[in-house]
């Protein structure tokens, strides 16, 4: 199902500040970027792993879990969530996950690659792919199970490999997930999709960057590092940055750089040299006239400031 694609230390090790980052690696057989199974079946292929003991995680691909039964207990970005029945669990790609021990929860377990969707689609699903939208989603109550049903479908073509050419197979598969994603876009939880249809072609290429972003922000952190990594110019990922934000692509950068140095901060409580050594800071100094900058406050005096009191 995955590979390790780990950051290592300065030491040539991954140490208590690397996040393994895994990529797709689906079972032999299984075509193109997309697979499906169940969190029962999930749970019993990989008997302890990965949370005895609880390890953190990031993939270049999305987790979609529905629960149909039971709960659900996993950490998104630092934060557990609790999926209830009826509920969906996405973690997207470059999110940092941490599973719980398994639980009695059930339900369809999809991953899926980013272009796997058509680009059409794509966009029309990007308030629902975006990294910062919403862990657990909610369908609206007519949705429900109508979702789960076209997830089943989903599964049972999944597992019908062989039944028929495999073009038809996979274009059947991804069918279905177009349709059941563009039926989840209507949940409460999501803003409504965007269908405007001008500058779609640097739209494009600024969706690129935020994917590239999220899995390379600790490491790259020059616009130029982003502009040959996509095979385009500075200036025109300078332009899509701006035309979509107003802001420039230095900017964007850094605000992800932060995003995550007070995640880290206040929910994983990690100390500021391991923060600062985990977003490629090469001196914590740098770091903390980096936060200090931005926040107002130096690291230590955030993580005190966020830190749970107790009477």
């Amino acid at each position: 199902m995955m590979v390790d694609r780990r950051h290592s230390g300065p030491s040539g090790q991954a140490g208590p500040a690397a996040v393994p980052l895994y990529g797709f690696e689906p079972p032999v057989g299984t075509p193109y970027g997309l697979e499906v199974s169940t969190v029962e079946d999930f749970f019993a292929q990989h008997d302890d792993w990965p949370w005895n003991p609880p390890r953190p995680g990031r993939a270049t691909f999305h987790y979609l879990i529905a629960v149909t039964e039971g709960e659900l207990r996993h950490d998104v970005d630092h934060v557990t969530r609790t999926v209830g029945s009826g509920q969906w669990l996405w973690v997207r790609p470059g999110h940092a996950q941490c599973w719980h021990p398994p639980g009695a929860a059930r339900g369809t377990f999809i991953l899926f690659e980013p272009d796997v969707l058509r680009s059409d689609l794509a966009r029309l699903l990007a308030p629902l792919t975006a990294h910062e939208a919403p862990a657990v989603l909610s369908p609206h109550p007519e949705d429900t199970a109508w979702l789960q049903q076209t997830a089943l479908q989903l599964l049972d073509e999944h597992r019908a490999l062989g039944r028929r050419p495999l073009d038809v197979h996979h274009a059947l598969r991804r069918s279905l997930l177009e349709s059941l994603l563009l039926r989840l876009a209507n949940s409460p939880d999501i803003a409504p999709v965007a269908t405007a249809t001008a500058g779609t072609g640097r739209a494009d290429w600024f969706g690129r960057f935020l994917d590239a972003l999220e899995l390379h922000f600790r490491e790259l952190h020059q616009a130029a590092d982003y502009a040959e990594l996509l095979g385009c110019s500075v200036r025109t990922l300078s332009r899509t940055a701006r035309d979509a934000t107003g802001k420039g692509v230095r900017e964007l950068i850094d605000e992800r750089r932060l995003l995550e140095a007070r995640r880290l901060l206040r929910g994983a409580r990690w100390d500021a040299r391991t923060v600062a050594v985990h977003l490629g800071f090469t001196d914590p100094a740098n770091f903390g006239r980096f936060f200090r900058d931005r926040t107002g406050l130096t690291p230590a005096a955030f993580a005190a400031s966020e830190a749970p009191t107790h009477p």
